[in-house]
């Protein structure tokens, strides 16, 4: 089994070439000190660790899984070790505030890291993001008493962090929960209720966890406009930040047993008057705990992508040395017995698939974690606002098709393998049942095409698309004139031009038929994907041949390759946009005319 290789030269093209990140940066004062090389050398380092610490545990992880005893969780040989080398890096602070010994690096490089810890140990990765996403929501929304209490310490790894949403009966609609906070006459509340499928919840890699609950007043308003986000540690915490010893009353009631990501506990964590501290407003708690979820979606976008690069490098590497039959045009090694499983145009089909989709997929989880910096970063409100605007568009987007893709994508490299990618020993089978999770998680991709047709699009009367559509229109103007770019722009013209008709198309329709935009939501977000991914190879082969239009163009041959992959991808990919076009134009009726009784 090949060992996992962090894709350094592609992340680095992307970020530096591609995007001009350091451009960016340097135009913000919070990130004005980062620049390509310190970028590089962290990005480096951090696959090193991906390479040499994660990888090597990820299959032992996975055999010997989270055991769960007497309320503890006991987490596979090696993990404990790992995230002490991992928390005494300083990971855990990279983009914390730097007021509260955060490092205050942007998201898009966390980003990166990110998609190379979960290429390599998905498991693991779960820790580190649940942490990074629970510390920037107390940034944002916490009062200055608790950020000094609690950040540092979540900083330096030494407490992790997890987010509880989900209840028994209120999974997607958490209008619906139960968990119930009690004010104190101190300022705090006792919370009472059960949450589950909480990732991190119980484990014993750190010696506290500090959860970010929603819960409801007595007295609070019905439905989401009533939810509140309170601050709950395993173990209490006094002014110093310093542990008291005294256990709250939260404590894990089990763990799942699950399909993959077996390394990483899924708790049923249960709240018995354990006390919290309310965090932002009253009444506020969705819309600060989106503040987490944001990230959280992006990370799984990363997940699915990271999890197919792995993938990728397992076929990839097996197809050049399994020999199986013989090349359509005849023997390329008529010396030995058969040729190389490459020569076949199906296993490159599915090969050049997945590959192509890795790219699009990170460069697409770059574009948006960009905006995300940008969002935080810049010091004009109004580029602040245009940013955060793009965001609610891409961030379902990247979530879904990017999971998507993912999941699809190692099921690819599988077939590539036959057989052995059905068994243990190769790993594929693994990178299959831990992408899965992915897709449902943070919000099911279904729930993620409905929010973007109908919350994002036909709420928005198409407002969030014309920002895309100007990103778009503005890389088109610039490529007028490049012969090099002319044969390619008619594929972005045939996306766009597509999903422009979708769009027209349900905003008529929905407003006499509201089952339209359900019945067009999934197809739509395929269609938007499809497009973004298009707009993102585009933006790689100019990139790619204005490099190789110098003199002195370096890695000639990786940036050839870059070419031939993007070909392909809008030869044989871009056309489904004509498909999803005619699927979302065939209506409702079919969808909704079988009755209930009749399922």
């Amino acid at each position: 089994m090949p060992s996992y290789r962090a894709p350094i030269q592609d992340i680095n093209f992307l970020l530096n070439k591609v995007f001009d990140a350091d451009s960016l940066f340097a135009s913000m004062p919070a990130t004005e000190d980062v620049n390509a090389e310190l970028t590089s050398a962290i990005l480096e380092e951090a696959g090193k660790i991906a390479e040499g610490l994660l990888a090597p545990i990820n299959q032992s992880g996975d055999q010997q899984s989270c055991q769960f005893r007497d309320g503890s969780v006991i987490t596979p040989d090696g993990f404990k070790e790992a995230y002490a080398a991992y928390a005494a890096g300083g990971w855990a602070g990279l983009t914390g505030d730097v007021t509260y010994g955060g490092q205050g690096m942007p998201k898009t490089l966390s980003a990166l890291i990110e998609e190379m810890s979960f290429a390599a140990n998905s498991s693991f990765a779960l820790f580190m993001i649940l942490t990074t996403g629970a510390t920037l929501t107390l940034s944002q929304h916490g009062s200055d008493e608790l950020k000094k209490r609690y950040l540092p310490k979540m900083y330096e790894g030494t407490w992790t962090g997890t987010m509880c949403l989900t209840e028994p009966h209120a999974g997607t609609d958490l209008g619906m929960i139960k968990t119930r906070a009690v004010p104190n006459e101190d300022g705090s509340y006792q919370l009472t209720g059960t949450k589950i499928f909480i990732t991190a919840g119980e484990h014993d890699l750190a010696e506290n966890i500090i959860h970010l609950v929603l819960a409801k007043l007595p007295d609070a308003p019905a439905g989401p406009r009533g939810i509140s986000l309170f601050l709950v540690p395993k173990i209490m915490v006094d002014e110093s930040s310093e542990l008291t010893g005294e256990r709250n009353g939260v404590r894990c009631g089990s763990i799942e047993h699950k399909m993959g990501i077996k390394a990483s506990p899924t708790c049923v964590m249960n709240f018995d008057n354990a006390k919290g501290y309310l965090v932002g407003e009253l009444n506020h708690g969705l819309s600060h705990m989106f503040t987490m979820m944001n990230y959280e979606r992006l990370s799984m976008g990363l997940q699915g992508n990271g999890l197919a690069d792995s993938a990728y490098q397992i076929a990839s590497e097996y197809a050049k040395e399994r020999v199986q039959g013989r090349a359509p045009t005849g023997a390329e090694q008529p010396e030995a017995m058969a040729d190389p499983l490459l020569v076949h145009p199906d296993v490159r089909r599915l090969l050049l698939t997945v590959r192509a989709n890795v790219l699009a997929g990170r460069s697409l989880s770059i574009f948006a974690a960009l905006q995300l910096d940008v969002s935080r970063f810049h010091p004009d409100a109004e580029v602040r606002e245009r940013a955060e605007k793009l965001i609610s568009l891409l961030i379902p987007v990247q979530k879904a098709y990017c999971t998507d893709r993912g999941f699809e994508s190692c099921v690819m490299a599988q077939q590539v393998l036959g057989g052995h990618g059905y068994v243990a020993e190769w790993g594929l089978e693994q990178n299959v049942r831990d992408a899965r999770i992915a897709q449902i998680y943070e919000g099911a991709n279904g729930v993620q095409a409905l929010d973007l047709m109908g919350r994002k699009t036909v709420r928005a009367k198409g407002e969030l698309l014309a920002l895309l559509s100007e990103e778009m229109d503005g890389f088109v103007a610039q490529q007028d004139g490049v012969a090099a770019m002319q044969p390619y722009l008619d594929a972005l013209l045939s996306c766009r031009s597509a999903l422009s008709r979708a769009t027209d198309f349900i905003i008529d329709r929905s407003a006499s038929s509201p089952a339209e935009i359900g019945a067009a939501s999934y197809a739509y977000m395929e269609l938007m994907g499809l497009t973004l991914y298009c707009y993102m190879w585009l933006r790689m082969l100019a990139t790619a041949h204005g490099e190789l239009s110098g003199d002195g163009a370096e890695n000639r041959d990786y940036l050839d390759s870059l070419v031939k992959v993007g070909e392909f991808f809008l030869a044989r990919q871009v056309p489904k946009a004509q498909s999803l076009l005619a699927e979302i134009e065939a209506g409702s009726e079919t969808l909704m005319a079988l009755r209930a009784d009749q399922f």
